[in-house]
């Protein structure tokens, strides 16, 4: 018997399969510090102490999406080493707030599968939910995986989808985050003064700044999420790949466009949910990523005279700014140099 881990095949997935992922991983304020040094993320709430304990917090919380790729860098020897891509999520919510010195892990149920008609792949739906030590549910998500098959005359399993909603309902968000004592909520040193009423649904902000990708940052990144995927890490065999080049973890995009977004929405300091989300085409490094968003909805949450929530699209794009909103041609299909379509809900206070 091997001793060795070559991942999991499409073959080797069941319906109501639990996986308990390896390694607990105990998240430190360098954790926190690389993952700005790699994003240049500005949130308040996140950066400072100061601002984070005048609001009501014990202390700044570290920024949601560290914690949604340390949760998902558990999964990905079991879940994605023989990846072909990532293809989207939904269903996502934050759900109390993580802290340095937190330890988090990972469990994983299959929820779907379905073979692909080349044969040769099929997509594996799963739900991830991170943990603290002390049983703290963190975040809960569900994700489907493009993954290789073992054996390609293996038959195809029954197909089973699961259903999974559109969006989340905003009544369920925002309990990762304490009632705000708004008053203290100092506009200059959130580097914003748009508060939740200030928005409008429909209405389109273009992020203007753009970031190039270097192969070093983002392996460097994926690295510090324990993510093992080889598709982002061995040129050798990605040479002989469709694309002859590592890709870049789509986490990696998300991240780089909620830095971004910033601009034009510093006040939205918390991810409360993922309701979808779709990497519509590879990124690879030298790429210089833009952004921009559109407001969808607005509503107010139960019992929270603090806080509202917006649900944006994020678009990221490569190599294109975004002063012209782009997303998708006269016929529907999303234009060559759009990488990214995010739907998300984030608090914003009032």
């Amino acid at each position: 018997m091997s001793k060795t881990n070559r991942g999991n095949f499409f073959e080797d997935f069941e319906v109501g399969q639990v996986i308990r992922h390896a390694t607990p991983r105990t998240i430190t304020s360098g954790d926190q510090a690389l993952y700005t040094a790699l994003y240049g993320s500005r949130f308040a709430v996140q950066s400072s102490d100061a601002f984070a304990k005048s609001l009501g917090y014990s202390h700044a919380p570290v920024d949601d999406l560290l914690t949604f790729h340390v949760v998902f860098g558990k999964t990905v020897p079991d879940i994605s080493l023989n990846a072909v891509a990532n293809l989207g999520y939904a269903g996502g919510r934050f759900l109390a707030p993580v802290f340095a010195g937190d330890t988090i892990s990972t469990v994983s149920e299959v929820i779907g599968k379905k073979e692909n008609s080349n044969g040769k792949t099929g997509v594996v739906y799963v739900r991830s939910t991170g943990y603290t030590s002390n049983g703290t549910e963190v975040l809960d998500y569900v994700r489907w995986v493009m993954v290789r098959k073992r054996d390609e005359a293996s038959p195809a399993p029954e197909p089973v989808v699961p259903d999974l909603p559109a969006v989340i309902d905003p009544q369920a968000l925002g309990t990762a985050v304490p009632l705000l004592d708004s008053a203290n909520w100092d506009n200059d040193l959130s580097g914003s003064s748009f508060r939740f009423d200030d928005y409008e649904i429909g209405e389109k902000i273009d992020h203007v700044d753009g970031m190039t990708v270097e192969e070093a940052e983002h392996q460097l990144a994926t690295r510090l999420y324990q993510n093992t995927a080889k598709v982002h890490f061995n040129q050798h065999s990605e040479g002989q790949g469709r694309f002859g080049k590592r890709l870049i973890y789509g986490g990696h995009v998300i991240s780089l466009a909620r830095a971004l977004s910033f601009n034009g929405l510093g006040n939205a300091f918390h991810i409360a949910g993922i309701n979808g989300g779709r990497h519509v085409a590879p990124l690879f490094s030298g790429d210089t990523v833009y952004a921009w968003s559109e407001v969808i909805d607005k509503a107010e949450i139960e019992g929270r005279m603090d806080a509202g929530a917006l649900r944006l699209r994020l678009v990221a794009t490569k190599n294109r700014t975004c002063g012209d909103f782009p997303l998708k041609d006269a016929d529907g299909k999303y234009l060559d140099d759009v990488i990214l379509d995010f739907d998300y809900w984030v608090l914003m206070p009032r």
